[in-house]
């Protein structure tokens, strides 16, 4: 196949996906309160939107404008639909996302008792421009970077991942607020085994979260005065896999490149990225392979 009839087969199977899970997400209440039903179906704009995320669209106006471009065929009221109006839609579908999420999250065979969690940078523009960035004023922050050794102005975004690769629970907040904060949001009605890397390591913490019917295991803060090397090499082994899912976070869907001007639109593309990672998945076990290679579902 060439890349059109890729793209093609992309946008039919995501839209069966979306449109056979809104019903069950739904169970028959009505999403919208009052008003009249939109022009554009809302399985259509979650389906843009994930293939959109597929395609490296960032912005709704880009993403817009290159589906009424070129796959008008298949979204037929985009000729007669105003860009401010999908606009609008697509960004109140998060609700709607989240819910899509779970349901897909759901369907994906996974441990649920046992969660790596760790968290990634996100920068909302280059440093030497932070003092001035008008983006983002009082909510995100100062923080340290530790793959990169450098300080960066903006978020970290705290991830809970399902054994094999399933994210389940994601958080954002402010660079400066370390990753030990966010733990109990992200453990929050879970039980099992959450493991970290060394900055998890807080034995005070354990045993709160013990106490839930959660343990978090964690290797010793400092390496170099570490009592258990070895087991510390084993953790590594086992965490390897939330790296694998940040990079395809990163390389594939983009999650660093920040084009939001506030926050509520910054979780909304956020969510839109994890969504499509997971559905992703979901279509790559139904074929058979690993969960987390992706590159096969194009390839099958």
């Amino acid at each position: 196949m060439d890349l059109d009839d890729v793209i093609i087969t992309v946008i039919i199977t995501v839209f069966c996906v979306v449109d056979e899970a809104i019903p069950a997400v739904l169970e028959g209440q009505r999403l919208r309160e009052r008003g009249p039903a939109p022009t554009l179906a809302d399985s259509e704009v979650v389906t843009m939107g994930i293939v959109g995320v597929y395609l490296g669209l960032e912005r709704e106006s880009s993403l817009f404008a290159s589906f009424r471009l070129h796959y008008a065929r298949f979204f037929p009221v985009l000729g007669s639909l105003h860009r401010t109006t999908f606009t609008r839609q697509a960004a109140s579908r998060w609700r709607l996302n989240v819910r899509l999420w779970q349901q897909v999250a759901g369907q994906i065979p996974h441990v649920e008792q046992l969660a790596l969690i760790d968290s990634f940078a996100l920068p909302v523009c280059q440093f030497a421009r932070a003092y001035r960035c008008r983006r983002f004023r009082g909510e995100a922050a100062d923080g340290k970077d530790h793959l990169m050794r450098q300080t960066f102005y903006g978020f970290r975004v705290h991830v809970r991942l399902a054994w094999p690769g399933v994210i389940t629970r994601i958080c954002l907040a402010p660079a400066n607020v370390s990753e030990l904060a966010a733990v109990p949001e992200l453990a929050a009605a879970t039980s099992g085994w959450l493991v970290g890397d060394r900055n998890y390591w807080k034995p005070r913490l354990a045993a709160e979260l013990a106490a839930y019917g959660l343990a978090l295991v964690a290797p010793f803060r400092w390496a170099g005065r570490d009592p258990h090397p070895g087991w510390a090499a084993r953790l590594a082994r086992l965490r390897y896999r939330i790296d694998t899912v940040f990079g395809q976070l990163v390389e594939r869907c983009a999650v660093k490149r920040v084009w939001a001007r506030d926050l509520w639109h910054l979780s909304n593309r956020l969510l839109r990225k994890v969504l499509m990672h997971t559905i992703a998945i979901l279509l790559t076990v139904e074929l058979g392979n690993p969960p987390l290679h992706l590159a096969q579902v194009v390839a099958s």
